[in-house]
């Protein structure tokens, strides 16, 4: 027995169609295999499709989440994904016509997380609250040397104040902070030697930025992840919401509360004509960051059914 599945694809951290980080979205995908789901996001080709689940998963009364999103590359599954979130949830409160505030309470493979959304100007507005924040020591001088040479950097490019090291808020990244704008549009990595490196440290992604604190936004970015399949991620919550707790762990940045929220907005995806934006918020208590939220917006390109 056949059944319809509804397929979107939005582009999320942008208004306009195009633009930003594009992600395929199936909201009723309950019923489907995960042959079937890994099929689908080699087939939409984006660096991430989301897949709701919720009927399937038993009454909602039993369980303390609203909705189970996976999410697949091209190549595989991983744990979560910024941009994904945002589209899957702008496209579940279009379709159901979702109040001022509502807020949706998701399991993914980072955690079971609240997700936030607004009706802000007529358009829904999405806020992820990513996974615990983990931000590790700077990496061993060799590794470092191999991964600036693989992006296409010099040790004169890199920031003094910016340690390489690894950060997650639910999937790792390589925090690569440089000195220029220039540089970093003009980057063109060795794809293949930063999937061996990410074999060697169990880090599948790089982002290198650039910092400019007093300015809006403060963060330009670029973020490669060829071992999973993706060349580079236009605009990407999974890069920017570990720099958010990179920035607060390393103290990089000046005003940072020890107890509070400061926030801040990146701008990503000039380089490859896919430009995007989104605002950065980590809470810090005790001088520690404790949660970590990206907002942005969203627009649906378009939708379509798919029978299997």
């Amino acid at each position: 027995m056949t059944k319809a599945y509804r397929v979107y694809q939005v582009d999320s951290f942008t208004t306009e169609r195009f633009r930003g980080n594009p992600a395929g979205v199936v909201p009723n995908a309950d019923g489907l295999e995960d042959a079937q789901m890994q099929a689908i996001a080699r087939e939409m080709n984006d660096s991430e499709t989301a897949f709701v689940l919720s009927e399937s998963e038993g009454p909602r009364e039993q369980r303390d989440y609203d909705v189970h999103v996976r999410f697949f590359t091209p190549t595989c599954e991983v744990p979560i994904c910024g941009h994904a979130t945002v589209a899957a949830h702008y496209v579940l409160a279009t379709e159901r016509h979702a109040p001022m505030h509502s807020r949706i309470v998701q399991r993914t493979g980072a955690g079971i997380l609240p997700v936030d959304v607004d009706l802000v100007g007529g358009r829904y507005r999405v806020t992820m609250t990513q996974g615990r924040p983990e931000v590790g020591d700077g990496l061993p001088a060799e590794i470092r040397s191999r991964i600036a040479k693989a992006i296409g950097l010099d040790t004169a490019d890199l920031r003094d104040d910016c340690p390489m090291a690894v950060s997650s808020t639910g999937h790792s990244k390589v925090m690569v902070g440089i000195r220029s704008r220039a540089k970093l549009d003009s980057l063109k990595p060795n794809l293949m030697a930063l999937a061996d490196i990410s074999e060697d440290i169990g880090c599948n992604g790089y982002y290198p930025f650039t910092l400019d604190p007093g300015e809006d936004p403060m963060v330009h970015g670029r973020m490669f992840a060829p071992a999973i399949g993706i060349v580079e991620d236009p605009v990407t919550g999974n890069a920017n919401g570990p720099l958010g707790a990179y920035l607060a762990r390393y103290g990089i940045i000046p005003g940072i509360p020890c107890d509070g929220t400061f926030s801040f907005r990146i701008a990503q995806g000039e380089a490859i004509g896919r430009a995007g934006t989104m605002e950065v918020l980590v809470d810090m208590r005790g001088g520690v960051p404790r949660t970590v939220q990206i907002a942005g917006d969203a627009t649906i390109v378009f939708a379509t059914t798919m029978e299997l």
